[in-house]
């Protein structure tokens, strides 16, 4: 609770100030995305980490069988797995919970003091070890295209002391070596967390820590030349421009002028429309239903734990962030994460909570209510991102391979 309480001066002004746009009318489409820091050597030796694997594997499959979204699809789980653990034989185990359950891998990494060029070298290798093990999706040029969680949530130097990275210009690296998108945040109560919040946004990077602070959110487009030069945005849910013109966030957080259009910019198109990278958040804000001392609100960050797993009313708070694309309101995104690899959080999604969770999308999220729900991996969520961004609409379930697909 006191980092909770230390941790609200960088964010609950934002939140107080935000003012989202009420959900459409009509049949509206959710995706929900766990992102799981997924580190099944957390306090253990190898053995522990393979029968923690083991588990997985057997259970996992199990529990999510009986629940399936619009599109007929199971419940889908992103394994961020740290690429400075990397264990072949782990590794392979999450090869196999992949073909089993449907989860994907993407990239995760703790590191602490870098440089540039050692930090280079490191992901350069992760990718490569994830590569050899049919891990990443490709681009239609068949460049390896990879999402991010950053170990620790200090994402571009964020961490006020500088630890747990030292690279300021993280962003700028991580595109170029094949970073479609970071899904780092929310990272509150840690101090890394940002003003900006509930926002799909594109970062632009600066010589200084913290550049994803702000960003210019994703919105539908036919170039992003005409956004660039627009002299009027949104005001109600989005951003705009303030009194002098200059560009503020949902919140009247002051933005970075948008870059120029990237030449390759345009439809199935890979590089950002703005800025540096894509930053995919997750809902923050406060829980209302769930009070503690009966009336103070509980700060909901997203986070799947044994002592807060997913329930209705926590579902409930997620939507109403409406986190979406501007100009596609109907398609709203809910991305999680958790440290699901050990116990006690693996027993969330091994064992009874997540089979009620689900059972409850099952009875409520549903069509016939106005409801169309998408289970989504991190690359599937980006995929049908783009989709919204380049004009597309209707059943998003059907973009889920839109721009980066799995090899093979």
């Amino acid at each position: 609770m006191s980092e909770q309480l230390r941790t609200l001066p960088l964010w609950l002004p934002g939140y107080l100030r935000q003012t989202p746009a009420p959900l459409p009318e009509g049949v509206k489409d959710v995706m929900l995305c766990v992102c799981d820091h997924f580190e099944p050597l957390h306090r253990a030796d190898k053995p522990e980490a393979l029968r923690r694997m083991a588990a997985w594997k057997t259970e996992f499959p199990k529990n999510i069988a009986p629940f399936r979204d619009a599109d007929g699809i199971r419940p889908r789980h992103t394994c961020f797995y740290p690429i400075e653990q990397y264990d072949p034989d782990l590794l392979d185990d999450c090869a196999e919970l992949c073909r089993a359950s449907g989860a994907e891998v993407e990239v995760h990494l703790h590191h602490d003091r870098d440089t540039e060029q050692t930090l280079r070298a490191k992901l350069v290798q992760g990718i490569a070890d994830f590569t050899r093990h049919g891990f990443l999706p490709r681009d239609a040029t068949g460049r390896t295209r990879w999402g991010f969680v950053h170990g620790d949530w200090a994402l571009d130097n964020s961490h006020p002391d500088g630890a747990q990275c030292g690279v300021s210009n993280e962003l700028s690296l991580l595109r170029e070596l094949g970073c479609y998108a970071d899904f780092t945040l929310p990272s509150c109560p840690d101090v890394t967390q940002t003003r900006t919040i509930n926002r799909l946004c594109y970062a632009q990077d600066t010589p200084s820590p913290k550049s994803h602070d702000t960003g210019v959110q994703v919105r539908v487009m036919k170039s992003p030349v005409a956004l660039a030069a627009s002299p009027s945005l949104p005001q109600r849910g989005g951003e705009g421009r303030g009194e002098e013109g200059r560009l503020v966030d949902g919140q009247g957080t002051p933005l970075p002028s948008p870059l120029p259009a990237r030449a390759s910019q345009g439809e199935g198109a890979d590089t950002p429309a703005f800025g540096d990278l894509l930053i995919v958040q997750g809902p923050l804000g406060l829980n209302w239903e769930r009070r503690k001392l009966g009336f103070l609100p509980r700060v909901e960050n997203s986070d799947l734990t044994a002592v807060n797993p997913p329930r209705p009313d926590r579902m409930r708070v997620w939507l109403r962030q409406h986190i979406h694309v501007l100009g596609r309101p109907e398609w709203i995104f809910v991305k999680l994460h958790c440290h699901g690899g050990p116990p006690p959080n693996s027993g969330v999604f091994l064992g009874e909570p997540y089979r009620k969770f689900h059972q409850h999308l099952a009875e409520t999220y549903t069509e016939a209510k106005g409801w169309r729900l998408h289970y989504v991996t991190a690359r599937e969520l980006v995929n049908i991102l783009h989709a919204a961004e380049e004009g597309h609409s209707g059943n998003a379930g059907q973009f889920r391979d839109h721009r980066y697909k799995l090899p093979g």
